[in-house]
């Protein structure tokens, strides 16, 4: 039987990839709008968590209008688009690496003691519940340390994926964020809110 296709087979189609949506968007710009509407909000509530809302909007705004323009660069091997835009996003938040430092060392001073998690057991569970005692961690990290973290713990990035979005070799991710997480277990033991993190 020929014909157009039902409205249920077509449904049942599955999603076009990142890929397939930038590859299609080289072709036709404004295909590039499902790949916003797919991660802009994963974006923005990524660098709202590491620099606040004042830059959010600009810098996740940002990382799509670069994306845009770069989008012929792409890599189509790659089906997800999401550590290329977490990478695009984590280079324009190096550019307010100071504010970011400024706002850890604010929310140390704030001692609220309600960000707390009941029982989390590992160190990158603690970043994403922001709990108490991380902030002053955070601001004596290196910087390529913070970042190889922050995109674990809160874009929960693969350590493949992180390599990917930073441009930097896996061993490289894994040294990082080992050093990282010695720090903030440290600074965790310091504060009088270690974390359990041999789980």
């Amino acid at each position: 039987m020929t014909g157009a296709p039902s409205e249920t087979s077509r449904s049942a189609d599955p999603e076009p990839s990142d890929a397939d949506v930038i590859t299609a968007a080289r072709r036709n710009p404004e295909r590039f709008a499902d790949l916003f509407d797919r991660h802009y909000a994963q974006i923005h509530r990524y660098v709202d968590r590491r620099l606040g809302a004042d830059a959010a909007d600009d810098i996740a705004a940002e990382t799509f209008l670069i994306a845009f323009r770069r989008r012929a660069a792409f890599d189509t091997a790659h089906a997800s688009a999401r550590p290329w835009l977490y990478g695009i996003a984590t280079r324009l938040i190096s550019r307010h690496r100071r504010d970011e430092l400024r706002r850890y060392r604010a929310m140390a001073r704030l001692h609220t003691a309600d960000a707390v998690e009941s029982h989390e057991s590992s160190v990158t569970s603690a970043v994403a519940a922001a709990s108490l005692g991380l902030s002053p961690a955070l601001a004596g990290l290196r910087h390529g340390d913070r970042d190889v973290l922050l995109l674990v713990a809160l874009a929960d990035l693969s350590y493949p994926e992180v390599a990917e979005a930073l441009g930097i070799a896996y061993g490289t991710v894994c040294s990082r964020l080992s050093r990282a997480r010695r720090q903030v277990r440290a600074a965790l033991h310091a504060s009088g809110h270690e974390e359990d993190d041999r789980g």
